[in-house]
């Protein structure tokens, strides 16, 4: 028998169908089991109707990605299992309802065919409750405990109402038992968890929790897929940790309402995506001038405009380092997971009341939405929060510019007694009066803008460190780059490779701005072979650590079709790299998730 420890299950359907319920519950049985799991959703940029594609992997360790082809298929309509047979894994096993689907004639794919109108007919009509019957045999199928499941599909749908919470266990149990009396499984897999209970955990509600955590008390933002759901996970939760949420009219008045708090002394943070971040960027600017802290995420989609809207892309790099007009001082971070999220929103607080600046947290929508089991243990609630010098008691004249050998002003709070300043946009003196208003000796500019840049020595100190992750033997036969969200899935292509006797180094990039040039190029200068991977077209990382070090990767794996990296092209495609006859770029397209395009 063909035993395997990890299972790769696709869900599929139109928005609307219940993918995204069935989902949870899945994520939720496996991270109370003690496993390891991983879901990422595709999907259109509508309420009803459109393809929509779950892709969740489960194991009894931390899983790193979606994985690849699926071992496990629930097709909620004929198109989802017309097209996505040729994914299959070997003796995989696809599940649908025979009312509305039709099986191929030919086909290696073991048909679980289920007449869910048979089973439900004496329950109330809903055409959305065949998700849960074919859950409910894929979770037979995968040997996963009933009581277990039960429990996730009850906190699934317990608030709503608990007589929709008895109707899906019933739902769900007669999938079960049609699966136990007339199934066997294809192939055997053995999904045992640990027992220890874990949780899944968003990349956005990282970003919330980190919030809450390192003392965050104002949230403003306006709505912009992929970075609503920080606003959805605070807004019930906000008041019970003394925060303020508030949703705003646009993103001119959230990013303004959040420098205005950073100001008053409240520690701030704004969210959106691109398009609203390039409304975002002149108040930014503002923020770099009068310094005030705040903290801006911004999490990437697919663009230029309104472009991908509900898909991931690595494209806004640029779009962070030039935010704003002129030059001034701000940190661009890059989390690399839900857990890094965590701690990287409580470092972006910190360098932002500590430099009196501006600091921008890069996701994208792939971590954003990505839903991953992780240990709770791995996300320490006692965090240091640095809140930077602030001058309480002032003596004599105060100067809220003044230069100083770090570049760090002293600052007060609205009310202190004596601390009385102006904090212009305008280009000041270190009173904070205009520059253009007594403009006779243009050294003061330059002293000015000379003291806020010199916040940069000790930004570059502070982050340096923590600012690339290593991985993999220094003597490798090829070096691989990227930033951010990629980092776990280049990880497991990077062990994949090494297997196989190929070995192979990553070098990650969680630190954008400023950039730790001195400690990345002795780095890629050791390597004997270099790629840098990115999910965008021109490759910004590359053409960031050329500007910074000199130093040319010469190739290059790119993808910027919406869609994330799947491990198993992603492998080939580092393999090729190996070859000294490899191509420059080699792009890789999801064309697994094509499908035709239906006007309705």
């Amino acid at each position: 028998m063909d035993t395997r420890r990890e299972a790769t299950v696709w869900i599929g359907g139109e928005a609307g169908e219940g993918i995204a319920s069935a989902g949870d519950m899945f994520m939720r049985t496996a991270a109370r089991l003690g496993l390891g799991a991983f879901a990422h959703n595709s999907y259109q940029s509508v309420i009803r109707g459109g393809e929509v594609l779950l892709q969740i992997r489960a194991g009894p360790h931390p899983v790193p990605s979606q994985g690849g082809n699926w071992d496990f298929l629930i097709a909620l309509n004929q198109s989802v299992l017309d097209l996505n047979l040729r994914s299959a894994r070997p003796a995989a096993g696809a599940l649908f309802n025979v009312d509305t689907i039709k099986a191929p004639a030919s086909t290696t794919v073991a048909m679980l065919g289920i007449p869910v109108g048979e089973l439900t007919g004496d329950l109330p009509k809903n055409p959305v409750q065949q998700n849960t019957v074919l859950l409910g045999a894929l979770m037979y199928l995968l040997k996963l405990a009933w009581d277990v499941f039960e429990g996730a599909i009850r906190i699934q749908f317990g608030k709503r109402k608990a007589e929709l919470a008895d109707l899906n266990v019933t739902l769900a149990h007669r999938g079960w038992e049609f699966a136990e009396k007339n199934f066997t499984a294809p192939r055997h897999i053995a999904l045992a968890g640990d027992g220890k209970g874990r949780i899944v955990i968003t990349g956005n509600q990282a970003v919330g929790l980190g919030a809450v955590a390192g003392g965050c008390k104002f949230y403003s933002a306006y709505p912009m897929t992929p970075a609503s759901s920080i606003m959805h996970w605070l807004a019930p939760r906000a008041s019970r940790y003394g925060m303020l949420m508030k949703q705003a009219e646009d993103e001119l008045a959230a990013i303004n309402m959040a420098i205005g708090a950073g100001y008053a002394g409240i520690r701030a943070m704004v969210g959106t995506s691109g398009g609203g971040f390039a409304l975002m960027t002149e108040a930014i600017g503002m923020a770099g001038m009068i310094e005030a802290p705040v903290v801006a995420v911004l999490s990437q989609r697919g663009g230029p405009s309104t472009g991908l809207a509900t898909k991931t892309e690595q494209g806004d790099l640029f779009q962070a380092l030039g935010a704003s007009q002129g030059e001034y001082p701000k940190a661009i971070l890059a989390a690399l997971d839900p857990v890094d999220t965590y701690y990287v929103t409580i470092e972006a607080h910190n360098l932002a009341e500590k430099y009196q600046m501006p600091v921008i947290l890069m996701l994208d929508l792939y971590l954003s939405e990505r839903n991953v089991v992780v240990d709770p243990e791995s996300i320490n609630p006692r965090v240091p929060v640095e809140r930077g010098e602030v001058v309480r008691e002032v003596e004599g004249e105060y100067l809220r510019y003044r230069d100083t050998p770090s570049g760090v002003s002293p600052r007060t709070l609205p009310g202190t007694p004596g601390g009385m300043h102006i904090a212009p946009s305008d280009a000041h003196n270190e009173q904070g009066v205009l520059v253009s208003d007594w403009y006779t000796n243009p050294s003061m500019r330059t002293k000015m803008m000379q003291k806020r840049m010199r916040k940069m020595e000790g930004v570059l100190h502070d982050t340096e460190e923590r600012g690339i992750v290593c991985e993999g033997p220094e003597e490798s036969e090829l070096t691989i780059v990227g930033w951010g969200s990629t980092f776990h899935i280049l990880e497991e292509a990077r062990r994949a490779l090494t297997h196989e006797g190929h070995p192979v180094r990553l070098l990650q990039f969680r630190t954008l701005w400023p950039f730790p040039a001195q400690k990345a190029l002795p780095l890629l200068q050791a390597a004997k072979r270099i790629v840098c991977v990115e999910n965008n077209y021109g490759g910004l990382l590359a053409r960031l650590i050329r500007q910074e070090t000199g130093f040319s990767i010469p190739l290059a794996v790119r993808k910027f079709d919406g869609e994330p990296f799947s491990i198993d092209p992603l492998t080939q495609a580092l393999k090729a790299c190996l070859s000294p006859d490899a191509p420059p770029v080699q792009t890789l397209v999801s064309s697994e998730l094509d499908l035709p395009v239906t006007f309705r």
